[in-house]
């Protein structure tokens, strides 16, 4: 098990901090929050983590930066208007339980110049723990999210085709969200500062236009905030990037703001979506037809949480999948932490479900939107643990909460009975080869013909469920019988499954397997294969 590096001890310390806020005065009036970030390993990469933020309402701001009435880009003017109702909504439900609205339509404010809020932020005493930067932009946390910028932005952004001519045409924010008497109104760091220490908010919401450039690097933005030691998350999908798809990485508009989100979480904060405050699909725009795919992530052997965080951007950087979470605590130190993951809401909007889950029992509601997801007859695929996801062992769940001890046969059409041991240093290893007459398989394209050794140890399958096909078999040294170790089925829904038993972290640095795993995504969406849709630097990709 690696150690996280000191940039992964900052990441968990600032979660921490995050969790530790909210005082006291409203109790169980607090804002329940499921924030992802990213925690840097010691080998540079980074596993996806969740933590739940109990908020006080009071406590809390929300920063609405730059949703104008019309932008220079047609592209970026319609996205405002398309998310602005949505996020009317949103900061509706915020304004009633009781949190500052701060609108932020910058080089507007002074056509609110009579309004009540304008006149509040005006009027906020001057803070005397004033931060020195915060009446300035913020180009970079620090040199090295600098070198990791995931996009580029040298163009102005414009997708549109003929390309937009620039100019400020923006006149006030955008009339969708409603600015009531009580909210407040600046584009000024250091008001927006003042206000947030006359009334003792330390916890900051930041939502708007555009991800890349204001929402990060304005005075109030998501840099100044964090480096001055606000607690701070961004809405994802209540956001949008000025980014051109035919410039690198030559990604979909929608998949380069989801790089700048998955940014963020490395480098500045978390993120939440706005359906943890006012329920439901979180937004997407109309013009976002991405596969989804969700990773339901919650084992404590293989660091799934890294692997599979490290899969998801390929999916999404090389083939343009739009990628979610839902996640367990990987190392739960009791029941509760051991039985829930959190963001399973996320299946109900999911076109492939990928299940890396051991030993879990789930709250009713949680397991009801799995079960919802396989009766609606979509495809799913399980890795290594998924055999044995939710059958707990040890300490029982707690009242009411749910196993599903058939999810094996039932769902991924397998028998696990055990395993031949940890193979260790000197213990015997595991090979595997792909069945003869399986070879054409497409999710088999790419893999090595003969044996091959893997890093996974090897589990007792047999006999499979009636109706699976057996792509790969596997041995332990000259060990009977031998096993299956990958095979696609039916679901009881109806729908279309692979299964492997590999999955150890070694198994994800063989090239042959996360091609097979890529394979099996298209497979399992029943679409042509990656060698297919593999992008060009043609920029063929839809522009909004």
């Amino acid at each position: 098990m690696e150690r996280l590096n000191m940039k992964g001890k900052r990441v968990f310390a600032v979660l921490a901090a995050l969790l530790a806020v909210g005082g006291s005065a409203q109790g169980a009036d607090k804002i329940v929050l499921n924030a992802r970030g990213r925690a840097e390993t010691s080998d540079g990469g980074f596993r996806v983590v969740n933590h739940t933020l109990a908020w006080d309402p009071c406590d809390t701001a929300i920063i609405i930066c730059d949703m104008w009435d019309k932008h220079w880009c047609r592209g970026a003017t319609d996205r405002v208007a398309e998310m602005a109702p949505r996020m009317n909504e949103f900061i509706k439900k915020a304004r009633e339980k009781g949190m500052l609205i701060v609108h932020a339509p910058s080089s507007t404010v002074d056509y609110y110049k009579d309004h009540a809020a304008r006149r509040r932020a005006q009027s906020a005493p001057h803070a005397s723990n004033l931060p020195e930067g915060i009446d300035k932009w913020c180009r970079w946390i620090d040199d090295k999210e600098k070198a990791a910028y995931p996009i580029d932005q040298s163009d102005g952004g414009c997708d549109c085709e003929p390309k937009c001519k620039g100019g400020s045409p923006w006149q006030k924010q955008i009339e969708t969200i409603e600015i009531r008497d009580e909210d407040a109104i600046s584009d000024s760091g250091v008001e927006i500062w003042n206000l947030l220490e006359q009334r003792g908010i330390r916890n900051v919401i930041i939502l708007g236009v555009h991800t890349n450039m204001c929402v990060l690097g304005r005075p109030f933005g998501l840099r100044n905030m964090v480096r001055f030691g606000r607690n701070v998350v961004l809405v994802r999908d209540l956001t949008d990037t000025m980014y051109n798809h035919r410039m690198s990485p030559y990604v979909n508009h929608f998949t380069g703001t989801d790089l700048i989100a998955e940014h963020i979480e490395k480098y500045v904060c978390p993120t939440v979506t706005s359906a943890q405050l006012i329920g439901g699909p979180a937004f997407r725009f109309q013009q976002d037809k991405r596969p989804r795919v969700v990773f339901v992530i919650a084992e404590n052997e293989y660091d799934a949480d890294k692997t599979l965080a490290d899969f998801a951007h390929e999916l999404e950087a090389n083939y343009d999948f739009s990628c979610e979470f839902a996640l367990g605590v990987a190392k739960p130190s009791n029941v509760k932490e051991r039985d829930n993951i959190a963001g399973m809401e996320a299946l109900a909007t999911a076109d492939l479900a990928v299940v890396y889950v051991r030993r879990r029992a789930l709250p009713p509601e949680q397991m009801k939107y799995l079960r919802d997801y396989i009766e609606a007859d979509k495809p799913l695929i399980g890795l290594r643990t998924a055999s044995h996801a939710f059958v707990v062992r040890g300490d029982k769940p707690e009242a009411g909460f749910l196993e599903w001890p058939e999810f094996d046969p039932e769902v991924l059409g397998g028998n696990y009975h055990g395993h031949h041991g940890n193979k260790g240093t000197d213990g015997p290893r595991t090979y595997v080869w792909v069945e003869p007459g399986a070879e054409s398989h497409p999710i088999l394209a790419g893999v090595p013909q003969g044996e091959i050794h893997v890093p996974s140890w090897l589990y007792k399958t047999l006999p499979l469920s009636k109706g699976a096909t057996v792509l790969m078999m596997g041995r332990v040294d000259d060990r009977r019988p031998h096993e299956p170790v990958a095979w696609t089925s039916t679901h009881s829904g109806g729908g279309r499954v692979f299964y492997t038993s590999l999955g150890h972290p070694g198994d994800f640095g063989l090239a042959w397997f996360r091609r097979m795993l890529t394979n099996a995504v298209f497979w399992a969406l029943d679409r042509p294969a990656p060698e297919a849709v593999k992008r060009s630097e043609s920029g063929a990709h839809i522009s909004r």
